[in-house]
C-alpha cells in the first residue's frame, strides 16, 4: 500500500473503494442511510399536509399559515449550516445520527403544540434535525461509491428522499382525515430508533477518517469493509486500480486536516460554490414554493376536499419520483450539467404553459404541477450528487451544507412570495409565472456548471 510521510495515501484509500464490486455491504449501508432520509423527507412535508387542517382549528390567516411553515425551513437553513461543520468535525455517521434523534424528539413536541406558537417554535427545532441529516447523509453515499457508477448509486439513494415525500402525502390522505394532523406528527418520530442503531452498523467514511489524520482507524474501516463485501460476494476482490488516484490525490488533505470555509470562497471553488449556490436556491424555490402551498390550494381556490386535494398533491409526488427514477438512469451517461440544464429548461416550460394558458381548475394545476416536480425532483436529487462531488474531503460536509443553506433560503422564500401573491388578491397565473422566469434564469446558471462525470472525488480536488 503506498504511503505519504508514513501513513496511507489518499489514493490508496480511494483506489481501494474505488475496486469494491456491489455487494450486500452497499445494500445494507444504502438502506439504512435511506431509512433516515426516508423519515426526514416524510417530517419535511409534514406540515404542508397538516396546514388546511390547521388553518381551520386554529383559524390561521394567511400570515400566520406562512409563519408555520417557514419556521421548519428556517430551522433547516440553520441545521444545514451546523452540520455541514459538525459533519467534517465528528464525523458523518454521528451527525447523521444526532439529526435524526432531534427531528424525532422534536416531531413528538409538535404533536403536543397546543397553538400556532407552539408548533411553530417545535417545528423550527424539528428543522435542525431535518436540515442537518440531509446533506450530510448525501455526502456519506458519494464517499462510498464508485466514480463510475456514482451517480445512479447516489441518485437511486435520493430517490429514497422523494419516496418520503410521496409516504407523508400517501398516509396523510387516510391518517389527517381520520386521526387528525397529530397522528402524522406521532408517526413521523418513529425514526429515533435510527438515531442508537446508525452508528453501531455503519461505517465511517474511510475518506474522512484519512482526512483527519486518524489513519489506523481508516486502515481498520476499510479493511472491515473490504472482508464484509469478499464474504457477500465469495470472491477475491479485484486489485486497487493503478495509483493514478495517487499521483492526482488531494494535496490539502494530506498537508492540513483541517478545512476552512473560506476554501469554499477561492481558486477554483469560488465558481463551483456559485453556481451550485445559486441552483440550490431555484430548485427548491420552485419546488418548496408549489409543493407547500397546494393542498391548500386545492381546498381554497377550487373547493376540493381534503382527500381529493391529497390524492392530486399526491400525484404530484409520484411524477416526481418517476423524473428522479429517469434522471439517475441516465446521469451517469449524459453526465451532470446536460442533466441540469435539461431537467431546469423542463421545469421552466412546464410553468410557463399554465402562465400563458391560466389554470382554471384543481386538475389543471395537478397536471401543470406534476409536469413541473417531474424535471424538479429530477434538479434536486441530481444537486445531492453534484454538490458533494465539487469539494475535497476536508470540506466536503461544508460545502454540500453551504448548498443547504441556499436550499433552505429558497425553502422559506418559494411559500413566502406565494403567500404574498395570493394574499394580495393576485392570480394563480402570475404564481406560475414567476417560477417560470426565476426556472429559466437556472437554466442558464446550469450552462456553467463544471462536469464531473466519471471522475474519482480526488480527480475532481486535485
Amino acid at each position: 500500500m503506498t504511503t505519504v510521510a508514513g501513513r496511507p495515501a489518499v489514493g490508496s484509500i480511494a483506489a481501494r473503494l474505488e475496486r469494491l464490486p456491489h455487494s450486500r455491504w452497499h445494500v445494507k449501508v444504502r438502506f439504512l442511510i435511506g431509512a433516515v432520509t426516508f423519515f426526514e423527507a416524510f417530517d419535511q412535508l409534514l406540515a404542508a399536509s397538516a396546514l388546511p387542517v390547521l388553518m381551520k382549528e386554529w383559524h390561521l390567516t394567511t400570515g400566520q399559515a406562512t409563519f408555520a411553515v417557514t419556521a421548519g425551513s428556517v430551522g433547516m437553513l440553520l441545521g444545514a449550516l451546523a452540520a455541514g461543520w459538525i459533519g467534517d468535525v465528528i464525523g458523518r455517521v454521528r451527525t447523521v445520527a444526532i439529526g435524526v434523534a432531534v427531528t424525532a424528539l422534536a416531531g413528538l413536541a409538535v404533536a403536543l403544540s397546543t397553538g400556532i406558537e407552539l408548533f411553530a417554535l417545535f417545528r423550527f427545532a424539528q428543522g435542525l434535525g431535518i436540515g442537518g441529516v440531509v446533506p450530510v447523509a448525501a455526502t456519506y453515499i458519494n464517499e462510498i461509491a464508485r466514480s463510475d457508477k456514482r451517480g445512479r448509486f447516489v441518485l437511486l439513494y435520493e430517490m429514497i428522499f422523494h419516496a418520503g415525500l410521496a409516504a407523508a402525502t400517501l398516509v396523510a390522505v387516510w391518517v389527517v382525515p381520520n386521526l387528525g394532523w397529530r397522528a402524522m406528527f406521532l408517526i413521523g418520530a418513529l425514526p429515533v430508533l435510527l438515531a442508537a442503531v446508525l452508528p453501531r452498523h455503519v461505517a465511517e467514511s474511510p475518506r474522512w477518517l484519512l482526512a483527519r489524520g486518524r489513519t489506523e482507524e481508516a486502515e481498520r474501516v476499510i479493511a472491515a469493509i473490504e472482508a464484509e463485501v469478499a464474504r457477500s460476494t465469495r470472491a477475491p476482490l479485484p486489485e486497487p486500480a493503478a495509483a493514478k488516484a495517487e499521483l492526482t490525490a488531494e494535496a490539502g488533505d494530506e498537508r492540513d486536516t483541517r478545512g476552512r470555509l473560506r476554501e469554499l470562497f477561492t481558486g477554483r471553488y469560488l465558481r463551483r460554490t456559485t453556481v451550485v449556490s445559486a441552483l440550490w436556491f431555484v430548485a427548491y424555490y420552485v419546488n418548496h414554493g408549489i409543493s407547500v402551498w397546494l393542498p391548500s390550494l386545492y381546498t381554497k381556490n377550487f373547493g376540493l376536499d381534503l382527500s381529493s386535494a391529497l390524492a392530486y398533491t399526491l400525484l404530484s409526488n409520484v411524477t416526481g419520483l418517476l423524473g428522479t427514477l429517469i434522471v439517475a438512469l441516465v446521469i451517469d451517461r449524459v453526465g451532470r450539467r446536460p442533466a441540469l440544464v435539461t431537467a431546469l429548461g423542463g421545469s421552466a416550460l412546464a410553468l410557463l404553459t399554465p402562465a400563458l394558458t391560466g389554470a382554471a381548475s384543481g386538475g389543471q394545476v395537478a397536471l401543470f404541477a406534476s409536469c413541473t416536480t417531474f424535471f424538479v425532483y429530477a434538479i434536486n436529487c441530481g444537486l445531492y450528487l453534484y454538490s458533494p462531488e465539487l469539494y475535497p474531503t476536508r470540506n466536503r460536509a461544508k460545502g454540500a451544507a453551504f448548498g443547504g443553506l441556499w436550499n433552505r433560503l429558497g425553502v422559506i422564500l418559494g411559500p413566502v412570495v406565494v403567500g404574498a401573491i395570493l394574499g394580495s388578491g393576485g392570480s394563480l397565473t402570475l404564481v406560475f409565472a414567476q417560477f417560470a422566469v426565476v426556472a429559466a434564469v437556472g437554466t442558464v446558471i446550469a450552462c456553467f456548471a463544471v462536469e464531473t462525470k466519471g471522475k474519482t472525488l480526488e480527480e475532481l480536488n486535485s
